[in-house]
């Protein structure tokens, strides 16, 4: 068997995220209007900031500086500022995922407005609050506007998801991914390459990369061994700087997005040759396999070479 250059050490292969890294700041924003009500069953409403990224509430009226206090900020918050109808928040560091921050906003009018201040929701419809628009008077020009605003954007969110989801019904890599997916490597024109098995921490994780006539493929099998809490899946990356993190195109398919303690699972990525291409000819991707609270799980190395002619 003849020998290829991504396979002459494992460490090339994969790097496991033994020391976490996070996403950086901002993957997901959003400006938000949140209507505030007078109901006793309501909840305090959450701010959902990340570190070093600037989240701004503006209220129907102006702000009293001396009645809007962030609790505890000293140490984990650039000082608010307070101005006009606008509070700014910025965390000097990623919240820790039970850290609750209370903030109590007074207005001009001695109307009081109190929030949680909390990391962004790691769900996969979670966010980070770029702005959020507080309304207490729902029947208002600019709350309705707002609102209206609020819904436009999601109706397009959901028209690009459709429109999305249409062409990978038609996508051949995708095709391609959901065999690999589903243990049917014979029906594709892949061909295994290398297989590394490695454990890090609660999971057992093993990796096999794939050439192809024009692509490239990986499939990732991982078993949750920890006993209490399920693993999640949050976001696979492809990319040929790992520093810019630079999106190319790639096609991926799961067995399962979360794993409950015991359970195994596997995801699959497709790589068109277009992926590896940049003006100075082909490249090697990195591919990441991000869990559920933002760390690195995996990282593949597809190297070039697994294009075949």
């Amino acid at each position: 068997m003849r020998t290829h250059p991504f396979i002459r050490a494992v460490p090339v292969l994969v790097l496991l995220a033994s020391v976490a890294v996070a996403l950086e700041p901002g993957v997901k924003t959003e400006i938000r209007t949140l209507l505030i009500s007078d109901h006793p069953a309501q909840t305090t409403p959450n701010i959902y900031v990340s570190g070093k990224v600037s989240t701004v509430l503006h209220f129907e009226q102006e702000c009293d500086p001396a009645g809007t206090k962030l609790m505890g900020w000293e140490g984990r918050f650039e000082r608010p500022l307070v101005g006009g109808k606008k509070v700014v928040l910025e965390p000097l560091r990623d919240l820790g995922e039970d850290e609750r921050v209370p903030l109590l906003v007074t207005l001009a009018d001695g109307t009081e407005h109190a929030f949680l201040v909390r990391p962004p929701r790691r769900e996969k419809w979670g966010w980070t609050d770029h702005q959020v628009n507080v309304f207490k008077d729902r029947e208002s020009y600019d709350a309705m506007r707002s609102a209206l605003d609020d819904s436009l954007k999601r109706e397009f969110k959901l028209s690009e998801e459709n429109e999305r989801l249409k062409k990978e019904e038609n996508s051949v890599d995708h095709a391609f991914a959901t065999l690999l997916v589903n243990g049917q490597v014979e029906k594709t024109p892949f061909r295994r390459e290398q297989a590394a098995v490695m454990k890090d921490g609660d999971m057992d994780i093993m990796v096999e990369v794939f050439s192809g006539p024009g692509k490239a493929a990986a499939m990732i099998h991982l078993t949750n061994t920890y006993n209490d809490e399920p693993w999640k899946f949050r976001e696979a990356r492809l990319s040929a700087d790992l520093t810019s993190h630079t999106a190319r195109p790639f096609a991926i398919r799961m067995e399962r997005a979360e794993l409950v303690p015991g359970q195994s699972g596997r995801i699959a990525v497709v790589a068109d040759q277009r992926a590896f291409e940049s003006k100075e000819g082909l490249v090697n991707l990195a591919l990441e396999i991000f869990r559920e609270d933002g760390n690195l799980q995996v990282l593949v190395n597809l190297d070039h070479t697994l294009i075949r002619k």
